[in-house]
């Protein structure tokens, strides 16, 4: 299949498509008599897998490792391997977003709860001492916002 059709197929651009060949990540192909490329039907699939690893958050290299090798055979265990580390680093990211949430939670609340008649570096402070756990309630113990 063409290149365009190919485009159309997997939602990337020819461009994209292009610079994965051109990466090594999918077979690079001849070019026929009239100078268009010709994709065979798998590109399409190994395409796809590639676009669905970088959403999660894969780099190019480790995509690389990933991919079939041979004629369409996977390393199972080091997919599994990968899916996995990838998975504890998904977790990991969402625990400091969610320490992240908390601390701005309390800078809001510390921020909107500033008392009338203290000066701005004095709210500064009190806010500061706040975030930094002292005077009031921990955010882990206050009622989480959506």
């Amino acid at each position: 299949m063409k290149i365009g059709e190919l485009s159309r197929l997997t939602g990337l651009t020819a461009s994209r498509i292009r610079f994965y060949e051109k990466a090594g990540l999918i077979k690079a192909v001849a070019r026929q008599a009239n100078g268009y490329r010709d994709y065979p039907r798998e590109a399409a699939w190994i395409l796809e897998i590639i676009d669905s690893a970088q959403r999660a958050g894969f780099s190019l290299e480790q995509v690389r490792h990933l991919l079939p090798v041979g004629e369409g055979s996977w390393d199972h265990q080091e997919l599994l391997d990968a899916l996995k580390a990838k998975v504890a680093e998904i977790e990991a990211l969402q625990k400091r977003l969610k320490q992240s949430k908390a601390q701005l939670l309390v800078a809001i609340d510390s921020i909107e709860s500033r008392p009338e008649g203290i000066t701005c570096a004095e709210n500064k402070k009190r806010v500061l001492d706040q975030l930094r756990g002292k005077g009031v309630v921990s955010a882990q113990r206050k009622p989480a916002r959506s």
